[in-house]
């Protein structure tokens, strides 16, 4: 879910988290609605807390339960996208003391699952909408996905240790904007980094050398609960969309086109306000990411490397090309028009 600092409740995350020139401007023409009792979210510290009590629980004792649930679409230039799977996910994350003193470690499982279009089942197989063959679906397995929360944004991502660019540090500003009784919060990173899934070696599960991806988070958060001094935890709900390659366990091989997760989400205190679907699976399959991890652990990888450490590439026919999906066709209804008579 690379994830990305997944699910920002648990993954995806807040990696280049700096205010845009629109977004500062914003900002400073009315940061006083942004002020309240418990946490001030124009200073770094107060943008600390309330990132911290969003994405786990300040008593550093509670499980924060994060949840994602939407679509798997694919996008080929020359159609229309097209609806693939459908997604579940579930993290169980806690926040530990800061080795500095000064903020918290957040330490994180996730498993993220795919579902039939119709039944809304979990499942283990499909068949894929593009080649017609028969696939092992791989689900989202991220043990430990961890990060840091303190006064200053989160550094790049290291992708699996290839990034050794450490920035100097920068205090947290988060965009935050205040609709009444509501708080808004946005954030998104745009990446492009080299694949850990080579196409040499994956011909049938990666075609390009590197991964564009882009994650957003948007988050619908009470202000009343956020400024609540008494509320170590903040629960939320928003929406999730990751813009990535083919999905690997696809096999598209070359075909144009990626993949979409279009979502939403959420993080709540109480394990069973999860989907109950997404839960007993879980329970009966992977009852470990049912908790949080215990203690802080490396390395936290994304999910795209963990395939390539779990998984073994798919074969290709010998003497036959890598398989693609059939290029796309014009609707029947847009064909039909173009065969009339002074069309």
């Amino acid at each position: 879910m690379e994830r990305r600092e997944f699910l920002a409740t648990g993954g995806l995350l807040a990696a280049g988290m700096a205010l845009t020139g629109a977004e500062a401007a914003r900002a400073a023409a009315d940061t006083s609605s942004l002020k309240g009792r418990a946490v001030d979210l124009m200073t770094p510290v107060g943008n600390r807390e309330a990132w911290a009590r969003l994405l786990g629980n300040t008593d550093m004792k509670s499980t924060k339960y994060g949840w994602a649930q939407g679509l798997i679409q694919g996008v080929r230039p020359g159609e229309a996208i097209r609806d693939i799977c459908g997604f579940t996910m579930l993290s169980c994350a806690r926040l530990l003391p800061h080795e500095s003193g000064s903020g918290y470690r957040k330490i994180l499982r996730e498993i993220g699952l795919y579902t039939d279009l119709k039944s809304g089942e979990i499942i283990e197989e499909m068949v894929n909408p593009y080649l017609n063959e028969t696939v092992k679906v791989v689900p989202i397995t991220n043990d430990p996905f961890n990060h840091t929360i303190t006064e200053f944004a989160p550094e790049p991502p290291s992708y699996g240790g290839i990034n050794k660019f450490k920035p100097a540090p920068k205090p947290l500003q988060l965009d935050w904007t205040r609709r009444g009784e509501t708080l808004n919060l946005f954030s998104h990173i745009n990446l492009f980094y080299p694949s850990s899934l080579p196409p040499a070696k994956w011909p049938r599960e990666n075609a390009n050398p590197f991964n564009q991806v882009t994650e957003t988070f948007l988050y619908q958060i009470p202000w009343a609960d956020m400024q609540n001094p008494k509320k170590t935890s903040v629960e939320y709900n928003g929406t999730w969309t990751r813009t990535t390659p083919w999905l690997p366990w696809l096999l598209m091989g070359p075909t144009p086109g990626h993949a979409q997760y279009a979502t939403f989400m959420g993080a709540v205190d109480d394990i069973n306000r999860i989907d109950r679907k997404t839960l007993d699976y879980v329970e009966k399959h992977f009852p470990k990411y049912l908790k949080a991890p215990d203690k802080w652990e490396d390395p936290s990888l994304s999910s795209l490397e963990l395939y390539a450490r779990t998984q073994t590439p798919a074969p290709v026919p010998a003497g036959q090309p890598v398989p693609r999906a059939p290029d796309p066709e014009l609707p029947a209804w847009f064909k039909a028009m173009q065969a009339k008579p002074g069309a």
